[in-house]
């Protein structure tokens, strides 16, 4: 049963990258796990309110109990319970001391860059029934999924101590490996309040001709006619459920694919520049730069070190 609680005003809430960090690692894709105690015991088992720019974070009680503060209400949840949240989503906790359980957080590209599968039915937007608003999922009767979850998200635990051979795609296999069991329980069970639907329904569009176009270089405003919504409608749905601008969320995924290409591809700086529609490679390169930090030539360099 939820209980209501007063709302917190949004300038007195902090936003963190991971609890208590203001910086965000700044890696080409983004998946973190760690046990509840990790961070909690350090705090007395207690987290205040805070917010997640741009990360979606997946809280699994396996055992123990934990008081949540989500927006303006309280949850009293027993585990097994999964907890959803959006990055708009404040929320605190309060667990019971030794509470047992796994936090998970994903990127934006985790969540939305699943591509499209004709054979399996798979969408860029197979996630949203996760996040379109907060959700407690139980797990105690569904002992064969809670036990599927326990086994991967320990593989990923395994896989963040130890960086090897493939690591960010392993990563971000077991992380939507974990996702996709939740969708399939939540399809089961979920109720048909589908309020805020439309608004991540136009997000996934949004992501899914980013995808296709981001080569292309297309202006906000390009983006912005295809959906048949105004340019300020589509930065604010982007700042809301991203934490960036639609403008920067273009940005990011053709820095993301540039370093993809430093990384798996062989060719030349200028080359991998034409093939992401730069016309001027010194530009691509000042860009590469300002978006990543160090030059293109560094970033190859860095990662055939890793």
């Amino acid at each position: 049963m939820a209980t209501r609680k007063p709302a917190t005003r949004a300038s007195e809430v902090p936003q963190f990258s991971l609890y208590g960090e203001a910086v965000r690692s700044e890696g080409a894709e983004f998946v973190h796990i760690e046990l509840i105690e990790t961070r909690s015991r350090i705090h007395d088992w207690h987290i205040e309110r805070h917010t997640h720019r741009g990360l979606f974070q997946v809280l699994f009680l396996m055992s123990g109990h934990v008081r949540a503060e989500v927006e303006d209400e309280v949850w009293e949840r027993d585990g097994p319970v999964v907890i959803t949240l959006h990055p708009s989503v404040e929320h605190g906790f309060d667990f019971s001391e030794e509470a047992v359980g796994f936090v998970l957080t994903v990127d934006q590209n985790v969540v939305f860059s699943v591509g499209e599968s004709k054979d399996a039915g798979l969408h860029s937007d197979i996630f949203s029934a996760l996040f379109l608003q907060p959700l407690a999922i139980d797990l105690s009767g569904a002992p064969e999924i809670r036990e599927r979850l326990d086994a991967i998200l320990r593989n990923l635990i395994a896989e963040s101590a130890w960086p090897l051979f493939g690591h960010t795609l392993m990563l971000e296999w077991l992380a939507r490996s974990v996702l996709l069991l939740l969708v399939r329980l939540e399809a089961d069970h979920r109720s048909a309040d589908l309020s805020g639907r439309n608004d991540f329904e136009l997000f996934s569009r949004f992501r899914t001709l980013v995808e296709a176009h981001y080569k292309e270089q297309w202006l906000v405003g390009t983006y912005a006619d295809q959906l048949h919504v105004t340019p300020s409608r589509l930065n604010r749905l982007c700042l809301k459920l991203a934490g960036q601008s639609a403008f920067d969320m273009t940005q990011h995924r053709l820095m993301l694919e540039a370093c993809r290409k430093l990384t798996y591809v062989p060719s030349s700086v200028a080359t991998i520049a034409y093939e992401l529609g730069f016309q001027d490679p010194a530009y691509f390169s000042r860009l590469f730069k300002r978006h990543v930090g160090m030059s293109p030539k560094e970033f190859r360099s860095e990662s055939l070190k890793g």
